[in-house]
């Protein structure tokens, strides 16, 4: 079957239907990762995007559900050149194409990637529609794409209501987390798992706890916590900042997410009553920009945005250089950080664009990248080392 997908701009490809039969418009950005499709698919930071894929066959080994980082496929639309049809992996449960039918998702195969992404980084990320209708009337169809907002996604991908994850005691037992079989919030919400105790403490009396804001949080930047041998607690993203602090965790974590920051000043004004607390934060992608605009600093668009696992990060401290996965539309003006309460500690070696932040005198850090914590680029997991060093006092 045919496909469409029409830019913002008036440009439309054509090539063949994938996923689901249904009409799409969202935001279209790139991913230059050359592997983890399915972490893309299933990454919350990208709802209310379609996502093109610029390398050029996609879906070679199928669909590992154990491998999931949330139990939901996000992004709206997945745009692809080839699309396997014939998956070869022994731990393959669904094909691409099965899993985008199973999840409700649009998607199209068949075009010029390498065209639409020189398109989206030389004007900027747009609008687009992935569209079967062969008669579809351009002029009609722009204005809807023009006036598609991607709103305050977070709401979509956090969690509903507070659980808990144990320590990793009990993923010596249970085996490796996984976004499909143990970071169901479906299975919280509706009351299959038992939420968390007054005092976060009582998960684990003798190793830490860790709070985390779901701003948008995949299964591995939690697994990295509990297999550090915390016992964490989930928060829904507009969770009161007394709630979080009268439960007592020894750190906390603000996660990654989609969106624009600005769209959260409600967010931002919990994140300041965090900010006075002695309490260690690390935050991460959404949390680090929402971090920033709780102290004084200022954010912006990027143009095309960092979708990614192949970016140059520059410690600015040591001088070291990680290649990070970004995953971000948004970014800190590092021109707007107050010295006199945060320091740029990392730039992106090929823009220049912030990084990392440290907080004078607080126990808090924050990066705009995503620290792996499970498979992936493990050079910057030390962070979350880095965090169970000043949970314990030791730093």
């Amino acid at each position: 079957m045919k496909a469409f997908l029409i830019l913002e701009n008036g440009t439309v490809f054509e090539g063949t239907h994938i996923g689901a039969d249904k009409e799409v418009i969202s935001e279209v950005v790139f991913d230059t990762a050359m592997v983890g499709y399915l972490s893309v698919l299933t990454d919350p930071t990208y709802a209310g995007q379609a996502v093109c894929m610029t390398y050029p066959l996609i879906g070679n080994f199928g669909v590992s559900k154990e491998d999931m980082q949330s139990a939901k496929v996000w992004p709206d639309g997945f745009i692809v050149k080839e699309l396997s049809r014939i998956p070869s992996n022994f731990r393959c449960d669904v094909s691409i194409q099965e899993f985008l039918e199973e999840h409700h998702v649009a998607g199209i195969a068949g075009i010029d990637t390498r065209a639409l992404t020189k398109i989206l980084r030389d004007q900027g990320t747009m609008n687009g529609m992935i569209t079967t209708n062969c008669a579809f009337d351009k002029e009609e169809v722009l204005q809807k794409i023009k006036a598609y907002k991607v709103g305050r996604a977070v709401e979509k991908v956090t969690c509903q209501v507070p659980y808990q994850v144990a320590h990793t005691t009990d993923l010596a037992q249970n085996g490796p987390l996984s976004g499909s079989a143990r970071f169901d919030k479906d299975a919280y919400e509706n009351g299959e798992r038992e939420p968390i105790p007054t005092n976060v403490k009582e998960l684990n009396g003798l190793g830490l706890s860790a709070a985390v804001l779901d701003l948008g949080a995949t299964a591995d930047v939690i697994q990295a916590l509990a297999i550090r041998g915390c016992s964490v607690s989930v928060y829904p993203a507009h969770t009161k900042a007394e709630e979080i602090l009268a439960a007592q965790p020894d750190g906390i974590l603000i996660s990654n997410g989609p969106g624009d920051p600005k769209e959260y000043p409600e967010i931002v004004e919990e994140l300041k009553k965090i900010y006075e607390s002695d309490i260690p934060v690390f935050a991460i992608g959404l949390g680090h920009q929402l971090m920033a605009l709780a102290t004084g600093a200022d954010t912006y668009k990027m143009k095309c945005g960092h979708r990614g696992g192949n970016h140059p990060s520059k410690d600015l401290v040591t001088g070291q250089v990680h290649i990070v996965t970004l995953k971000q539309g948004y970014a800190v003006d590092a021109s707007t950080l107050d010295a006199a309460k945060m320091r740029e500690t990392g730039r992106n070696v090929n823009d220049g664009t912030n990084t990392a932040i440290d907080y004078v005198g607080k126990k808090i850090f924050s990066v705009q990248y995503r620290p792996e914590g499970n498979g992936g680029l493990l050079s910057s997991s030390y962070l979350y080392d880095r965090l169970i060093t000043m949970m314990k006092g030791e730093n």
